[in-house]
């Protein structure tokens, strides 16, 4: 009888499963980085991978545009809830004060023959409880009633400033869920960018690096890193309209070389809006964050009016930014792989300009 059984099913589990389940990665991978086919086309030109890379670096600075503001939102929202967790101790602290206060009277009413009932309701009671019956101070006179009233208005303050925490930390809590996914996007969009770079030689990676095409030619960017011997700018050597603009010149010459990382802001990497930030605060001027907020700081400038140190800023979304420094150049941090340096600002679409103050 057992022999004429059927063989049973066996079902994909542990070492058969998990290759089953990374084939099933791989394969989606694939077609996030190269579309619906599944498949990469080994056929690409190196001018139609250096178009697909530069979309997905636009698409990742988009996103590290909005990570940044989201980190800053956070950081915000999380230094006002520390402040109001210092803030509501201290109003704990003086609504117990008063509490004690109450009790001392209560203690020698006791002592002299009975408790006055409000004294005894701000005892007994849960503060809200009292609140709802506070209408008893009425029948106190004198030193206890401002006391009682005074515990009636430290509460108060305690339920305003509880339900300001309250919403901090719901904005903390979004701050941080934005975080995670502006995350998600940038890494996606660099993991599909490298798989792509991957597939070229160095020849041809350093063209597509440069702006480069098909032939090799490159559209002007000059590199700069750490080891170029070159003579460091004074801020007095720099042509500019202020002082404080010559420094952000001066400071972005001294940053040529340093990596691009995304979220950085100083000293050893920055990424676009970082470097733009860092060179204006050593000028002595704040900017906030990110480009499309930087844009805003200051005064706007057409293109045919900038000057050394304003912000030049790119895409339609406002999400790249440089300092320009004259003769149509500028320093920017260009993105992962790419180190600090000078390029044209007709390399990418010129989407408007400012000028910090």
């Amino acid at each position: 009888m057992a022999s004429h059984r059927k063989p049973k099913q066996r079902s994909l589990t542990g070492t058969t499963a998990r290759t089953a389940a990374t084939l099933a990665m791989a394969g989606a991978a694939s077609v996030t980085a190269f579309g619906e086919t599944g498949h990469a086309d080994p056929q690409l030109s190196v001018g139609e991978v250096k178009t697909q890379v530069d979309a997905l670096y636009e698409q990742a600075e988009q996103a590290t545009e909005q990570y940044n503001g989201a980190k800053e939102a956070a950081d915000t929202a999380r230094a006002d809830v520390g402040r109001l967790q210092d803030e509501m101790a201290r109003k704990t602290a003086r609504f117990n004060a008063t509490r004690d206060q109450i009790g001392a009277i209560a203690a020698a009413q006791y002592r002299s023959g009975g408790i006055d009932p409000a004294m005894q309701l701000a005892l007994d009671s849960t503060p809200d409880t009292y609140l709802e019956r506070a209408a008893l101070i009425d029948q106190v006179s004198g030193r206890e009633a401002d006391i009682l009233r005074t515990l009636g208005e430290q509460q108060r303050e305690m339920d305003t400033t509880h339900d300001a925490a309250d919403a901090k930390l719901a904005a903390l809590s979004e701050a941080q869920t934005k975080l995670a996914e502006h995350k998600r996007t940038i890494e996606t969009k660099l993991h599909d960018a490298q798989v792509l770079l991957d597939r070229l030689t160095a020849a041809q990676r350093a063209s597509v690096d440069d702006g480069g095409d098909d032939t090799g030619t490159t559209s002007g960017t000059q590199h700069a890193d750490r080891s170029t011997e070159r003579v460091p700018i004074a801020p007095g050597d720099v042509q500019a309209p202020s002082a404080r603009a010559a420094q952000a010149v001066a400071f972005a010459y001294s940053a040529l070389g340093l990596p691009y990382v995304w979220g950085a802001t100083g000293p050893s990497s920055y990424d676009c809006s970082g470097l733009t930030q860092a060179a204006w605060k050593a000028a002595g001027v704040s900017l906030p964050r990110t480009t499309y907020t930087q844009i805003n700081a200051g005064q706007r400038v057409s293109e045919s009016q900038l000057q050394p140190g304003d912000l030049v800023f790119f895409y339609s979304g406002i999400s790249h930014v440089g300092l320009y420094i004259g003769n149509g150049q500028m320093i920017h941090a260009p993105h992962p792989g790419a180190p600090v340096r000078i390029a044209p600002i007709n390399e990418m679409p010129f989407a408007g300009a400012s000028r910090p103050s």
